[in-house]
C-alpha cells in the first residue's frame, strides 16, 4: 500500500509525529456536522496515517476555543486503536457494509460512519471526493485499525524514533519517565517505600520473579508474608494459574492485610496450600486474626457481562434517540446493567472494606486467574480506606502498581489487535466509573478531577504508552526486544525500548491544560484555612442536600432509604417511600453486621481524610455525563453544569493563592512574585488582578468542556424535556420498580 511521510504542510506540527506516515488521503471530504442540513458541515482532506484518522478542515467554526490542545491530536484526529466499527454506506445502491483488515469493498463509498471506542460517531461523506480515492481511504482505515501484531501498533514506532538514534542515544532531549513522581512498581525499592509506608512490617519483597522465571505474568517484584521462604514459594508457585503466587496489595493500620491470589489449579495440593498460605498471612497479623476468604468469580459479573452491559449502554448514549418521557430513557439504562454492575463492585469493596476495618482481619481476593475482578476490587477498598491513595501521583502508583504491573490484560481487554471480541471488556473503565461515583459523592476528598479521570479513559485508545498497551511486564519487555532488533535500535543497558507512562501527562497536554486535573476543592492533609486572622486546619462535615419538592429528589434526612421523623414528602412516589420506612423497620431486624457498620458509618460526620463508604442506594448513583454523553450535543447544557461550580471554585482557589502570596510577602517570608502567580497558577481559571471583581464565566464553556461535541451525529433537541432536567444535575429515580427493592 502506497505510504508518504507526513509534511507541515499535510497536517500541522504541533501534531505530526517522528515515524508517523499517510497512508491514503482523500480530498473534498465532507465533515457532518448537522443532522439534517450540511451548512454548518466542514469540508476538508481526510487522512489515515499509520496512527490516526486526521480531517483538516479548510474552514473551521467559530466555537473551538472551549477544548483543551492535545500535543498527540488534532480536534478532528481520531487514533486508530480507537476506532470501533468501520461502516462504509452507498446512498444510491442502498448498500452498507462494514469493514474489517484486508477486505474488498465492491461500491464506491459515499459515506463513512466512524464508531468509536469513547463514545464518538463521525460522519464524513464524499459527495464532491473521487470514488476511488474515497474507496481507498476507507479501506485504508479499516486496515490499519485491525493491526496483526502488537509490534503493529503505532507505539513501537513512535518510541523507536522519538527516544533512541541509530546509535541507541536518547534523542530531542527526553528521557521516558524522567522526573515522573508516580512510583511505577517495577523496581524493589517501590515496593520496599510502600511496605513501610503501610507499616506492613511481617512482609517483605521477593524477587524469584527476576527474569520471569516463575511466572509469566507476574511482575519481577512483589511482596510476600516474611514467613514464607523463597524456596516454598517456588515449590507452590506450579499449584497455581499461570503460577500467580498470591499477591499483597496493601495493610489496614490494625495489621490485617488485603491480598489478591489467583485459584489453586492442582485439587490434590488445593487444601495443603491454602492451608500455608492462610497460615502465613495469619502470623503477618500481630493478633493473629483469621483470614477471610473472598470468591469474586462468584459474587461479582464476569468480563463477558460487563462487555454486554457498555454495548447497550453505548447504545442509549449516542445511537438511540432521547425520548420526551424521561422514564422510557432512564429504564433503557438501568436495563443495560451498567449502573447496577458498578454499584454491584462499590458494594462488594464496602463487605471487604468492614472486614479490614471492623472485624480486623486479612483478606483474600480470590479470582480464577487474579487478572480483572480483583484489580477493581482492591484499588477501590484502598481508595475508600486510605487518603493517600486520592492524591494524583498516589492514586496513579495505585493502578501502576494493581492493574499494571499486577498484569490487566490492557492489550486483550482493550482489543487493541481486535483479534478476539470474546477477550474484549471494559473492566478499567467500569473501575474509573466506581471512582467516579466515589468522587462524585465526596469531592473534596480526591486531588484529581472528573476531568482529569475522563482523559484518563480516553488514553487507553492513545497507544504510545505502556501503560495501557501490553498484557504484563514481560509482554512489554519481550515484544519490545523483539521490535529493537528487527529496527537495528541498540538498547544499550537498558535492554529493551524505554515505553513512556502515561502518567507524564507532559507529552499530552500543556502545564496550563494539566491544571484542569486540580481539584479546588481538595482537602489534604496539610490543608488550611485562615479564620478570623488565625490559621486553622480546614475540616468538614457532612453537608445536608435539599432538592425541589418538584423534582423526585432524596430527603434531606434520608440515611440509606429511610425517612426521618421530620420529613414530608409531598412529591410524587411518595406512598412508596412510607412503604419504604416500613419496611426499613423490618430491615433492622435482620441487620447484619456489614450493613450496621455501613449504618453507624452514615451516622456519623465524615472525615475526609479518614474512611469512605458511598452510598449505595441506586438512587445515590449518577450517570458520568462528562464520558458517555459528553459527545452528545443535544445533552450539552451551555455555560451550565459541573463546570460552572469549576469555574467558580477556581477563580476563588487562585484568588485565595494570590492573597496569601502578598500576605507572605507583607509579613517578609518567602512569597511568589505576584509577576509569576499567573504562570504557577495550580487552576484553569484565574482570578482578576482586581480581587474584588468576578470574572463572568467564558462564553463558550458548556457542560462537556473541555471535550467538543461537534461532528456527532445529531439528533432533535431535548431542552425543556424531563431529560434535560436529569442531565442538568436533577436527582430522578430509575424507576418505581427499583426504588421499591432498593437495598444496600
Amino acid at each position: 500500500m502506497h505510504v508518504k511521510y507526513l509534511s507541515r504542510v499535510q497536517i500541522s506540527a504541533n501534531h505530526s509525529l517522528l515515524s508517523e506516515i499517510v497512508v491514503n488521503e482523500a480530498n473534498f471530504v465532507r465533515k457532518c456536522i448537522g443532522a439534517e442540513s450540511c451548512q454548518d458541515d466542514l469540508w476538508g482532506k481526510l487522512v489515515c496515517t499509520n496512527f490516526k484518522v486526521s480531517f483538516i478542515a479548510h474552514n473551521s467554526l467559530p466555537r473551538q476555543r472551549f477544548q483543551c490542545t492535545h500535543r498527540l491530536l488534532g480536534e478532528h484526529d481520531i487514533p486508530l486503536a480507537c476506532v470501533e466499527q468501520v461502516v462504509t454506506v452507498n446512498d444510491v445502491k442502498g448498500k452498507q457494509k462494514i469493514l474489517g483488515s484486508n477486505q474488498k469493498l465492491k461500491f464506491n463509498p459515499t459515506e463513512l460512519i466512524l464508531y468509536c471506542k469513547d463514545f464518538r460517531i463521525i460522519r464524513f461523506r464524499f459527495d464532491e471526493a473521487g470514488p476511488e480515492s474515497a474507496k481507498k481511504v476507507c479501506l485504508a482505515i479499516a486496515h490499519y485499525s485491525h493491526p496483526a501484531d502488537p509490534q503493529l501498533l503505532f507505539g513501537f514506532e513512535y518510541v523507536g524514533k522519538r527516544y533512541h538514534g541509530s546509535t541507541g542515544e536518547r534523542v530531542n532531549g527526553v528521557d521516558p519517565g524522567g522526573g515522573l513522581q508516580t512510583p511505577l512498581f517495577d523496581c524493589s525499592s517501590d515496593w520496599d517505600r510502600e511496605i513501610k509506608r503501610t507499616g506492613a512490617s511481617e512482609w517483605r519483597v521477593c524477587t524469584i520473579n527476576q527474569g520471569y522465571f516463575i511466572s509469566p505474568s507476574l511482575p519481577e517484584f512483589f511482596v510476600v508474608p516474611v514467613s514464607l521462604a523463597d524456596q516454598d514459594l517456588k515449590q507452590y508457585a506450579c499449584c497455581f494459574y499461570s503460577q500467580r503466587i498470591p499477591l499483597w496489595c496493601w495493610n489496614h493500620s490494625s495489621g490485617s492485610a488485603l491480598v489478591r491470589m489467583s485459584n489453586i489449579s492442582d485439587p490434590q495440593q488445593q487444601r495443603k496450600v491454602e492451608q500455608r498460605i492462610s497460615s502465613a498471612i495469619t502470623k503477618s497479623h500481630p493478633l493473629r486474626s483469621d483470614v477471610f476468604k473472598s470468591d469474586l468469580d462468584k459474587n461479582l459479573p464476569n468480563i463477558q457481562d460487563i462487555q454486554a452491559a457498555l454495548l447497550k449502554l453505548r447504545q442509549i448514549c449516542v445511537i438511540d434517540s432521547f425520548e420526551e418521557s424521561e422514564e422510557k430513557w432512564l429504564s433503557s439504562l438501568e436495563s443495560s446493567r451498567w449502573m447496577e454492575y458498578v454499584r454491584t463492585f462499590l458494594r462488594h469493596a464496602v463487605e471487604v472494606v468492614y472486614m479490614l476495618e471492623s472485624r480486623h482481619v486479612s483478606v483474600i481476593l480470590l479470582e480464577k486467574e487474579d487478572r480483572d475482578l480483583s484489580c477493581v476490587i482492591s484499588c477501590l477498598v484502598q481508595l475508600m480506606c486510605d487518603p493517600h491513595c486520592r492524591s494524583l501521583h498516589s492514586f496513579q502508583g495505585l493502578i501502576q502498581k494493581e492493574w499494571v504491573m499486577a498484569g490487566h490484560r490492557f492489550l486483550d481487554r482493550c482489543n487493541h489487535l481486535k483479534r478476539n471480541d470474546k477477550e474484549e471488556s471494559p473492566v478499567f473503565l467500569l473501575f474509573l466509573d466506581c471512582v467516579w461515583q466515589l468522587w462524585n459523592q465526596y469531592p473534596a476528598a480526591f486531588e484529581f478531577t472528573e476531568v482529569y479521570l475522563t482523559v484518563l479513559g480516553d488514553s487507553m485508545w492513545v497507544p504510545v504508552f505502556s501503560t495501557f498497551l501490553f498484557n504484563c511486564p514481560r509482554q512489554r519487555a519481550e515484544h519490545s526486544r523483539d521490535f529493537a532488533s528487527s529496527k537495528s535500535i541498540h538498547l544499550g543497558q537498558d535492554q529493551a525500548l524505554c515505553f513512556p507512562p502515561v502518567w507524564d501527562w507532559s507529552q499530552q497536554f500543556s502545564l496550563k491544560d494539566q491544571t484542569l486535573f486540580n481539584n479546588p476543592l481538595y482537602v489534604g492533609k496539610i490543608a488550611t484555612c485562615v479564620q478570623n486572622g488565625t490559621v486553622k486546619t480546614f475540616t468538614h462535615r457532612r453537608s445536608k442536600k435539599n432538592y425541589s419538592s418538584t423534582l423526585r429528589g432524596l430527603p434531606s434526612a434520608l440515611r440509606n432509604g429511610s425517612l426521618g421523623p421530620n420529613d414530608t414528602l409531598t412529591r410524587r412516589n411518595s406512598l412508596m417511600l412510607r412503604l419504604r420506612s416500613d419496611l426499613s423497620q423490618v430491615r433492622e431486624q435482620q441487620e447484619t453486621p456489614s450493613e450496621r457498620f455501613v449504618r453507624d458509618f452514615f451516622s456519623r460526620p465524615v472525615d475526609l481524610q479518614g474512611l469512605l463508604l458511598p452510598q449505595l442506594l441506586p438512587s445515590h448513583l449518577s450517570v458520568w455525563k462528562l464520558y458517555f454523553l459528553r459527545w452528545v450535543p443535544e445533552a450539552q447544557i451551555p455555560q451550565g453544569g459541573p463546570i460552572t461550580a469549576f469555574h467558580k471554585l477556581s477563580v476563588l482557589t487562585d484568588e485565595i493563592e494570590m492573597l496569601q502570596n502578598q500576605l507572605r510577602q507583607y509579613q517578609g517570608a518567602a512569597g511568589t512574585p505576584n509577576n509569576l502567580h499567573a504562570e504557577h497558577s495550580k487552576m484553569y481559571f484565574k482570578a482578576t488582578s482586581t480581587p474584588h471583581q468576578s470574572p463572568a464565566p467564558p462564553e463558550y464553556l458548556s457542560s462537556s468542556f473541555p471535550f467538543s461535541p461537534v461532528g456527532n451525529l445529531c439528533r432533535p433537541g431535548i431542552l425543556g424535556t424531563p431529560l434535560s432536567k436529569l442531565l442538568n444535575g436533577a436527582k430522578i429515580w430509575l424507576s418505581t420498580e427499583t426504588l421499591a427493592n432498593e437495598t444496600i
